[in-house]
């Protein structure tokens, strides 16, 4: 399963491409806007920059809602840089430029996946990832990992290559139980993803192997 991580600050980024498993980046305007990145001019220099980190997989969000301006922008933003993803929306006109787009050989994830039904219409148009939103569902009391296991039977039943990427995580359960289930991909703050390295035994156990160590050593 491929790691990518939720954010626009740059040095979270780093501190995830530091520690040896990071395949990836997303952001959304929300982030941008988090980390004081406003104007179109910084937004794209701040691409510029988060490609400049990581390897490949930079998803960068259209803002447009018609067809002919995602195209524009989502072919300007994937000119930028080959890492670039064109992040498209589930909306009518965005699964129109995902097909456009993806004949043209560009990249795209469609975010703000819902439904079952939704990530089978953005396969079929030919996203290379769709987002599905895990946390945002658990918070309506739908349980976002049975959506998850939907659109892996339904990918998985026709073949489609298109990756499940599972968003909106929240936890280092989260994750865990997206690699059960099959996802291809998950999204993170890189909390969850540190928060994959603790275990209170893992805690004691070293702290009593450096114990024993220093006791051997003053013999």
């Amino acid at each position: 399963m491929k790691f990518f991580i939720d954010t626009a600050n740059l040095d979270q980024i780093r501190e995830a491409q530091d520690l040896g498993v990071l395949d990836g980046v997303t952001t959304n305007p929300s982030l941008m806007a988090k980390e004081g990145i406003t104007g179109a001019e910084n937004i794209i220099n701040h691409y510029k920059a988060i490609c400049e980190i990581v390897e490949d997989n930079v998803s960068a969000e259209v803002i447009s809602t018609t067809y002919d301006e995602i195209i524009k922008e989502g072919e300007g933003l994937a000119a930028l840089n080959p890492k670039i993803v064109v992040k498209v929306p589930m909306i009518k006109d965005g699964v129109k430029a995902i097909k456009y787009l993806s004949g043209k050989g560009i990249r795209t994830n469609c975010t703000l996946i819902f439904s079952p039904g939704q990530a089978l219409l953005a396969a079929k148009a030919g996203a290379s990832y769709v987002s599905p939103f895990l946390g945002r569902l658990d918070d309506i009391s739908n349980d976002g990992l049975v959506l998850i296991e939907d659109i892996r039977t339904i990918f998985d039943n026709y073949g489609y290559e298109t990756e499940i990427l599972a968003a909106s995580i929240r936890s280092p359960l989260h994750i865990v139980n997206c690699a059960k289930l099959g996802a291809d991909v998950i999204t993170s703050p890189l909390a969850s993803i540190l928060g994959l390295l603790k275990h209170p035994l893992t805690d004691s156990g070293l702290a009593q192997f450096l114990a024993d160590h220093q006791k051997a050593a003053k013999q």
